[in-house]
C-alpha cells in the first residue's frame, strides 16, 4: 500500500516536471501522444510489463530494454528521455501514475475534465455528442469522455466527472424504488 501512496507521490512530481518541459518547448501535445503509444505498448506486453514492474531488473538491463522499446515504438525527444530518467531514477514502477498525472495536467492546461459514461449499451455518436455538449454547458470546460459499457446497468447512464457521479440507470432507479416500497410496508 505503501508503494502505491509514495508511487502517486512520484508520479505527480515527475509529471509536474515533464509538463513544464513540454510546455516550454511547446510539446506538450507530442509528449502527451508518445506517453499513450508507451502505455498501449505497455498493457499489450508483458515483457515490457516485466521489465517495467520487476525490480531485480539493474538499471542498465532496464535502460537497454526500455531503449530498444521505445526505438521500436517510434517514441523519441523529451518523451523518451524522460523515460530514460524513470528507468535510471529507478522510478519506472510509477509510470503509469505519471501517465495518468501527465493526461490530467494536459487536459486542464486545454481546459478539458475527464468524464466516464458508464451505459448498458454502446452509446451512438449522436447521443455521444448531446452529452458532451450538455456537459460542457453544465461544466464549463470540454469534457473528455472515456466510454463503458456496462450491461449490468439495464438502461440508462452513470457518468462521473471528477468526484462528481451522475448517476441514471436503471438498476439505481430500481434499487431506489425497492428501498422505498421495504420503507413503506
Amino acid at each position: 500500500m505503501a508503494r502505491t501512496i509514495a508511487g502517486s507521490t512520484v508520479a505527480e512530481r515527475y509529471a509536474g516536471a515533464l509538463f513544464d518541459l513540454a510546455r516550454a518547448d511547446n510539446a506538450v501535445g507530442s509528449v502527451e501522444a508518445s506517453l499513450e503509444i508507451f502505455q498501449k505498448s505497455l498493457r499489450e506486453s508483458d515483457d515490457l510489463r516485466r521489465l517495467v514492474l520487476n525490480p531485480t531488473f539493474s538499471i542498465a538491463e532496464q535502460e537497454k530494454g526500455l531503449s530498444a522499446v521505445l526505438k521500436a515504438a517510434g517514441i523519441e525527444g523529451l518523451a523518451r528521455d524522460f523515460l530514460i530518467v524513470l528507468a535510471k531514477n529507478r522510478r519506472l514502477f510509477a509510470v503509469e501514475n505519471v501517465i495518468a498525472a501527465f493526461r490530467s495536467l494536459a487536459a486542464k492546461e486545454r481546459g478539458e475534465v475527464e468524464a466516464e459514461v458508464i451505459s448498458a449499451v454502446p452509446l451512438s455518436e449522436a447521443q455521444t455528442q448531446d452529452l458532451v455538449d450538455t456537459l460542457r454547458q453544465k461544466l464549463g470546460k470540454t469534457p473528455k469522455l472515456t466510454a463503458i459499457v456496462d450491461s449490468k446497468l439495464l438502461g440508462g447512464l452513470v457518468v462521473r466527472v471528477g468526484s462528481q457521479m451522475i448517476d441514471t440507470s436503471l438498476r439505481t432507479k430500481l434499487k431506489n424504488l425497492e428501498k422505498v416500497m421495504k420503507e413503506a410496508s
